[in-house]
């Protein structure tokens, strides 16, 4: 018995000794809170690594708002490297940033935080001794329960007219539209000046002090994404698209003289015979820019305030002009013929045309030579000048008082 008991003891301290040298190897290999080898200050205790590199929102954090800074510091020594992603709609972006002076700080390039999105930080610091201390956080950001968009004039890759103005109408009103402003960019090739104007709080419009250049191409940057347009309400695009400004063509109808005088590129091109708004339905003065072209379409008295005076199924060559239901277009059923003569309509420019629409009337020969964004000016109309407003009527307005109109001046 006490030859067994001898050797049960020689066992019980070589077990001892095996658990205590695996505690301490376990120690060194295995993933501490800290994630840093701790061998029990037999080379002395280093820090953990959430006191020595401190990340800014916090590890775990939800629901951070865009205006919440990222940073990341180290506490003692230096910032090693600093590598921070971006998850959204389910792709990954790296956020750019830079290091301060001393190495001690990093912060990203753009301060805003994009919202429904989350953030992966990986940082590393070094301190004098060479001892390195990782952190490894994440955190979520704001998820909008309301967004804004902006519906834009002209079409993505659209050749327009030189009098196109670039107009945003947003899907809700915009409370700061400074910041709203500052997101959009328009640009053309070649450069020219190009400024915005409110007209109310969900339209924003652009445009050059004098009609584009034929052949400028311009560039539309909305970089509304997780703007605040509104108190809690946030913009959805980040998008680029562009338009070329094709050859000029303005076209003058005097309405006294019942002639529209048709212009390309500063070259007379006809002198087309017309009708334009009688007595009590005047046309309106100023300049018009072509907003939609329809081969055909209805046209009903009572959409635009005048009851049921008329209600034509088949208006043929529909060119609008304005919001308020300004057209010119083709009229096949004024007789005797009033065209050249005499003001029979209620307030739009009126050209000959047959039912159906012939490519060999006035109105057919207008409608085939116009673009989307072409000018047509009104003269001499017993009525007041078209609103700015007014489809894409900014034309009609000074340039200072256009500029005046800006929300970040």
């Amino acid at each position: 018995m006490r030859d067994v008991t001898g050797r049960a003891r020689r066992v019980r301290a070589a077990l001892a000794a095996v658990l205590t040298w695996a505690g301490l190897l376990a120690g060194a290999a295995g993933c501490t809170s800290g994630g840093s080898p701790d061998l029990g200050g037999m080379f002395g205790k280093q820090r953990a690594p959430e006191d020595v590199v401190r990340v800014s929102p916090d590890d775990g954090s939800k629901g951070v708002r865009p205006d919440g800074r990222l940073r990341v510091r180290a506490t003692e020594g230096r910032l090693q490297s600093v590598q921070v992603v971006r998850s959204q709609d389910a792709q990954d972006t790296p956020v750019p940033g830079h290091l301060s002076r001393d190495g001690r700080t990093w912060r990203p390039d753009d301060d805003r935080l994009a919202l429904a999105a989350r953030y992966t930080v990986d940082a590393v610091a070094v301190d004098g001794d060479g001892r390195r201390s990782a952190r490894h956080t994440t955190f979520t950001t704001y998820v909008p329960d309301e967004r804004f968009i902006g519906y834009v004039t002209p079409e993505n890759r659209s050749v327009v007219g030189t009098g196109m103005i670039v107009s945003l109408s947003f899907s809700r009103a915009i409370e700061h539209r400074a910041a709203v402003e500052r997101a959009v960019r328009v640009t053309a090739r070649p450069p020219v000046e190009i400024r915005p104007h409110w007209f109310g709080r969900d339209r924003l419009d652009f445009r050059p002090r004098h009609y584009w250049r034929p052949g400028t191409r311009v560039t539309v940057e909305l970089r509304l994404r997780d703007v605040e347009g509104a108190r809690g309400v946030y913009g959805l695009q980040y998008k680029t698209f562009s338009f070329t400004v094709g050859r000029s063509q303005v076209s003058l109808v005097d309405a006294a003289a019942h002639t529209m005088q048709v212009r390309r590129d500063g070259e007379l091109l006809a002198t087309v015979p017309i009708t334009a708004g009688a007595p009590g339905t005047t046309t309106y003065n100023g300049k018009m820019v072509m907003m939609e072209m329809l081969d055909v379409t209805r046209m009903n008295s009572r959409t635009v305030g005048f009851g049921g005076e008329y209600d034509i199924p088949d208006v043929p060559h529909a060119i609008r002009l304005t919001g308020s239901g300004t057209f010119a277009h083709g009229n096949y059923w004024s007789t005797p013929d009033p065209f050249g003569h005499v003001n029979v309509s209620h307030g739009c420019v009126g050209l000959k045309d047959v039912r159906g629409g012939g490519s060999d009337t006035p109105a057919g020969w207008f409608f085939d030579r116009s673009l989307v964004g072409d000018v047509v000016e009104v003269v001499h109309s017993n009525d007041r000048q078209v609103a700015p407003d007014n489809g894409l009527g900014g034309w009609n307005m000074g340039w200072e008082e256009w500029k005046a109109g800006s929300a970040v001046n």
